[in-house]
This record gives structure tokens, C-alpha cells and sequence, in this order.
């Protein structure tokens, strides 16, 4: 006879706490996924230089319209806050001082992935569209294409497209702006 064992899971509030108290450091790169802290991939530098790209396009392109955060936490619900590689929010006057950004606050959601692109794509981009998150992009550098997501229900998206080099695409919430695949990777 097997018993199967129950994962104790945690909230975000108890996150928290475990950083209050010194069990996480100020340095551990972990974020809080379905109540289990995981620890996050090293930021690779074709990754960082992704980021880097997409906050130089976004910030020119959408000042004043939205606000382009870069790798800082999201509250997606009492057991997850993840810390995506960029998401464009609605535009507030005060920056989200006083609580991180919810589902609804988010117009685009981006990770940038190489060595995580199977945890992204099977855990992260099932999460987003479970909590509602309207639109993902996922930035596979090893392929070097950019799998579109739209239109959450349940635990999926109905819309689901990948971009490759010499393709374009524009933002759901910025229909006017066009970019292409190869703006987006650089060189």
C-alpha cells in the first residue's frame, strides 16, 4: 500500500515572513510558484541583453502610456508572486508604491528563457494564463523566436503563435506598434 505525501504549501505572506526572519537571503534569486519557492535560473548575458533591449524599445516607444518594469515581483495570487523578466503595466502616477502589480495591471508579460524555456513554457505560461494575465510573450534565445500567448481560460490560452526572425508583431494593447522578431533578439 503507498500513501501519497501532501506538500505543505505557502503563502506569500509566509514568504515574506521567511525573508523577514533571515531563512531567505536578500540575495537568493528564488521566486514563490504555486506555494514552493524555486529557485531561479542565472540570468545568462544573451538574456540579460534581451531584457535590456526590450526595456530600451518599450520605454521609447510607450512613455508616458505604460510602465516598463523589468525583473521585479508580481502578485498573481495568495501562493504565487513570480518576478518576470518584464511586464508592460497599466500607467499609474505612483509607480505601484504601495503593492506590486496585480493580473489586471498587466498589458504584456514577458520571460526570456534558454536553459528554463521547459519551465516557462510548461509551469510559468500555465500559471499567467490561470491568473488571467491577457497576453505572455515568451523569448525562446536558443531558437531564437518569440512564442505569442493570448486569450487566457482556465489554466491555458486559445491564442498561442511563434514569430521567428524577418516576422513581426505588435503588443494586443498597442495595436499601433509594430516590431519585429529581429529588433526584439538584436544582431
Amino acid at each position: 500500500m503507498s500513501v501519497e505525501l501532501q506538500k505543505r504549501k505557502l503563502t506569500v505572506k509566509e514568504y515574506y515572513q521567511m525573508a523577514e526572519v533571515g531563512i531567505l537571503k536578500p540575495d537568493e534569486r528564488v521566486e514563490l510558484i504555486a506555494g514552493e519557492i524555486i529557485k531561479m535560473a542565472p540570468i545568462g548575458i544573451p538574456d540579460a541583453g534581451c531584457v535590456r533591449r526590450l526595456n530600451g524599445i518599450f520605454n521609447k516607444l510607450l512613455s508616458g502610456k505604460a510602465i516598463v518594469d523589468a525583473q521585479n515581483p508580481i502578485d498573481l495570487n495568495n501562493e504565487s508572486e513570480p518576478q518576470p523578466d518584464l511586464v508592460l503595466l497599466k500607467w499609474r502616477d505612483d509607480y505601484y508604491a504601495e503593492k506590486h502589480p496585480q493580473p489586471e495591471d498587466i498589458l504584456l508579460l514577458v520571460e526570456v528563457a534558454d536553459s528554463s524555456i521547459k519551465y516557462d513554457r510548461e509551469v510559468k505560461v500555465d500559471l499567467y494564463a490561470e491568473n488571467g494575465i491577457c497576453e505572455v510573450w515568451l523569448i525562446n534565445i536558443n531558437q531564437q523566436l518569440v512564442e505569442v500567448y493570448r486569450q487566457p481560460v482556465e489554466n491555458s490560452y486559445q491564442y498561442q503563435q511563434q514569430f521567428s526572425r524577418e516576422q513581426n508583431l505588435t503588443i494586443q494593447a498597442f495595436e499601433d506598434i509594430n516590431l519585429s522578431v529581429d529588433e526584439i533578439l538584436g544582431g
